[in-house]
């Protein structure tokens, strides 16, 4: 039997990684792209969402069964005391962050609103400062003014800057604070048993659903009933067709958190957060040159400010985890055993090959 070069394992990696990289760029990227296009022809953003949340809590549900036939091991299933108490709060922000998301694509461009939404980071540092989970800290303040300041130049004097837009996407950045805040602290109480994203997504939906429905009902619910792209409709070849764009969405944000858990779980958050970055790059540069965009220079130094705000935020958490990882090694923690059905070898598989291939030369 031929040895393999050394190479071929990290060339191997190497690989893998920007597979994993391009495929979460394609759901993150297409869906932004997706809501923008279907806000031009369908007006009805909540209900949008609501569809979308129905289609993500079926195909969790199927994930869920899935690995339960593969690896034997009952899926977690919380109490209705655990399930009102400690996934409500986080469901209803996350229903909202989302809502107004889409909502806001009725008035901006996506230019603004992938810039805007970049400030999410600020109410995160804020929260989890209000939480506790952060610690005050100096570099802090740096990057919340970088981020402030760059957010500020980009929208000053835009010549395709919408007031109601704007506040709609900021508000669900706000939202977006609390919601990633109570979804870590959820995702970290190991008597949940939530640390599988795909089984977190399973239990958030039907509440999303519930807390985004009132919202639709007095915003949507009367203009929909009356409109002929639903409910009378005059042919069913149309209907289909409005059943079908309205479904697509729901498969691309489920892509979209199966395919981070697959980055983060394969690599590192670390290598999710960068990813981050040129992944807002490339939808300013598209909305430019395929939707028309219009940005001035003022426009691009503010969004490099920002981004300069985004990359020492992720440089500062990545000292921070590998200090936290370190400290876990020394403790022996393992991984979580929900890898094996997402990933064809584990670590340890991994690690024991690299070493036979270094024994061999």
């Amino acid at each position: 039997m031929g040895r393999r070069p050394p190479g071929i394992p990290l060339l191997g990696k190497a690989a893998l990684t920007l597979g994993l990289v391009l495929l979460y760029y394609c759901f993150s990227i297409g869906i932004t792209f997706y809501n923008k296009w279907l806000m031009k022809s369908f007006h009805f953003p909540l209900f949008m969402t609501l569809l979308h949340l129905l289609v993500i809590f079926l195909l969790s549900a199927l994930t869920r069964a899935l690995m339960h036939c593969c690896t034997k091991r009952s899926r977690v299933v919380l109490t209705w005391d655990d399930y009102l108490r400690r996934v409500a709060p986080t469901a209803l922000s996350t229903a909202l962050d989302i809502g107004l998301s889409n909502w806001s694509f009725l008035y901006i461009t996506v230019s603004l609103y992938t810039m805007t939404k970049s400030s999410a980071i600020l109410f995160i540092l804020l929260f989890s400062l209000i939480f506790k989970l952060e610690e005050l800290r100096m570099a802090l303040v740096l990057v919340v003014l970088l981020i402030a300041g760059g957010l500020f130049m980009f929208t000053y004097e835009s010549t395709q800057f919408n007031m109601e837009g704007f506040a709609l996407v900021l508000g669900a950045s706000f939202l977006g604070g609390i919601r990633w805040t109570l979804t870590q602290m959820l995702m970290q109480k190991a008597e949940l048993g939530l640390q599988n994203p795909i089984d977190t997504m399973f239990h958030l939906q039907p509440l999303m659903f519930l807390g985004l429905f009132p919202l639709f009902a007095v915003f949507e619910g009367l203009p929909l009933s009356t409109s002929e792209k639903l409910f009378r409709f005059h042919e069913a070849g149309l209907l289909l067709s409005v059943v079908g764009k309205l479904s697509l969405g729901g498969f691309l944000a489920f892509g979209l958190g199966f395919s981070e858990f697959l980055l983060v779980s394969r690599t590192s958050s670390l290598t999710l957060s960068i990813a981050g970055i040129f992944k807002e790059i490339c939808t300013l540069l598209l909305a430019t040159h395929l939707l028309g965009d219009h940005l001035n220079l003022l426009n691009w130094v503010g969004f490099a400010v920002c981004l300069s705000g985004i990359s020492l935020h992720v440089t500062l958490k990545a000292f921070s985890s590998k200090g936290e990882k370190e400290s876990k090694l020394h403790k022996g923690t393992s991984s979580s055993p929900d890898l094996e059905l997402l990933l064809r070898r584990s670590e340890a598989e991994e690690e024991e090959e690299e070493v036979v291939t270094e024994l061999q030369h």
